[in-house]
């Protein structure tokens, strides 16, 4: 068993969390991922409503008693959900463990931390991580730029983001960004975090509410299968390579750019919630990050684009269940550490 300041405060007993997947991270997802030992997380904006949101959190624990959280990201949207309605459904119905991410989360954090609840708070940089510590977040969730999403605008990949992690913040962190197995996890842990978030990787999971077409698809892609859209709107997210996301990369770059009125319709989050009710991978844009693209007059949940895929789909080569993968990753993760530990040598044997 691996255990970190993770696996203590939450009572898990594999230190990897579910990323707060639109669309994705559904009742039965949660629950196989906390009973398989990890922490399941719900996607708050996933369900219409803040009652909605609570029928949800009743179906997971019918599915687990084991821990699991809720993730509430800010929109940054004209027309915002109801964000404090969401955060008193889940604490009403007992959450005790929140995943956030986006802009301003103050208010949420010191609403959630004045119930005593645990926060892990989602940053791709170290200047926002520590902003999000002096707001009294408890763990932090360190995101690479190869991440599925949203991986901020200054390109910094997991290998130094987190390196610089260890060196700048005074409270523990995971890592998010590229995770699929054990190699990673271990990587994570040797760069200083608590643990790993997944996203993609338990989209091909017998779990995942998704169509298999998908699921099959992400195995049979590799890690050059994704493109960054939005460049030129300053709100870069990774998103699957198909025939939607290439045309809004292709209109981005023509002479003068594109308006968000010119993608509105190709990046409808309703569009690409259809791709996993459907298995057409070209229908519409598919990611995972409940983070909205960018400013939206419409209904919030009609400008979220629904899941897609980090560059970890290059790891992905199967759709078991949650406790087979996690249990693989356990596993696998405890004999990397022990054969590292067969490096360290006292100088004599070294000579030897």
């Amino acid at each position: 068993m691996i255990v970190t300041k993770l696996t203590r405060t939450l009572g898990i007993t594999v230190p990897v969390v579910q990323g707060g997947m639109q669309w994705v991270g559904l009742p039965k997802l949660v629950a196989g991922v906390s009973e398989a030992g990890g922490l399941g997380i719900l996607t708050a904006l996933t369900q219409p409503s803040p009652d909605a949101l609570r029928d949800a959190i009743r179906k997971t624990k019918t599915l687990t008693k084991k821990p699991f959280g809720v993730n509430i990201t800010i929109l940054p949207t004209i027309n915002p959900p109801d964000y404090e309605g969401y955060a008193r459904a889940a604490v009403g119905e007992g959450i005790r463990i929140f995943e956030t991410a986006g802009n301003n989360p103050g208010p949420l954090i010191k609403f959630f931390k004045s119930e005593g609840c645990f926060v892990i708070h989602k940053c791709t940089t170290i200047r926002h991580a520590k902003s999000a510590a002096r707001m009294g977040v408890d763990f932090l969730s360190i995101d690479g730029l190869e991440c599925a999403g949203h991986p901020g605008e200054e390109d910094i990949g997991g290998l130094v983001l987190l390196a610089r992690a260890a060196q700048e913040l005074n409270i523990p962190y995971i890592a998010s960004g590229g995770f699929a197995d054990a190699r990673g996890l271990v990587s994570a842990l040797a760069l200083g975090a608590e643990g790993v978030n997944m996203g993609t990787r338990f989209m091909c999971t017998e779990e995942a509410e998704i169509h298999p077409n998908i699921k099959q698809k992400i195995i049979d892609s590799s890690e050059q299968d994704t493109v960054h859209i939005f460049r030129t709107l300053h709100n870069t997210a990774r998103v699957f390579k198909n025939k939607v996301s290439q045309e809004v990369v292709r209109l981005e770059r023509r002479p003068g750019g594109a308006k968000f009125e010119e993608l509105r319709d190709l990046v409808s989050g309703q569009r690409g919630r259809v791709v996993y009710e459907n298995g057409d991978p070209d229908y519409g844009i598919w990611r995972y990050e409940s983070q909205g693209l960018v400013l939206c007059s419409d209904d919030a949940h009609h400008c979220i684009p629904a899941c897609s895929a980090g560059i970890a789909m290059g790891l992905i080569k199967d759709a078991p269940s949650c406790e087979v993968l996690l249990r693989r990753i356990e596993t696998e993760a405890e004999t990397i550490i022990a054969g590292l530990s067969k490096l360290v040598v006292t100088s004599e044997k070294a000579r030897l």
